[in-house]
């Protein structure tokens, strides 16, 4: 199963987190698309080419997943996660959400409401996050996750 796993990469704590995640699901045996290390020029600043470059390898890598993991932590998530989340949505594609973060945007919930509606799942722990990707490795492309 092929993961595309979105989240924020502009700290070294954002980075670090992302390459943990992408452990765990490689130890799990699925094939992890990350973007800081598979598409990303390692240096600023990119130039418009490398942008161009950048956005079309994310988003073949959108269009070839099995599943989207979106990292959703902080009070609100990161600008590029939530385009990659409604893209993924657009064309079909299962996105589980992980929100290990406590901060919420109200009494009504976790993540912002178009978010919400665009994932299959909310996960608040690595641990449910993993249960999660099995679970939908063991519905198959047919069934309903939901």
């Amino acid at each position: 199963m092929k993961v595309y796993l979105a989240g924020p990469l502009f700290s070294e704590a954002e980075r670090e987190f992302n390459q943990r995640l992408k452990a765990l699901l490689d130890r799990e045996g699925y094939s992890v698309f990350l973007p800081q290390e598979d598409s990303n020029e390692k240096t600023p600043p990119h130039h418009h080419r490398q942008k161009e470059k950048i956005f079309r390898e994310n988003l073949r890598a959108i269009e070839e997943c099995d599943l989207v993991v979106a990292v959703l932590d902080g009070s609100d998530a990161d600008s590029g996660t939530a385009w990659e989340i409604g893209y993924a949505s657009a064309i079909g594609k299962p996105v589980i959400g992980l929100k290990t973060d406590f901060r919420t945007l109200g009494p009504e919930g976790r993540v912002n409401l178009m978010i919400e509606q665009s994932i299959t799942r909310l996960c608040t722990t690595t641990d449910e996050l993993v249960n999660g990707v099995q679970e939908l490795k063991t519905l198959g492309s047919g069934e309903s996750w939901i």
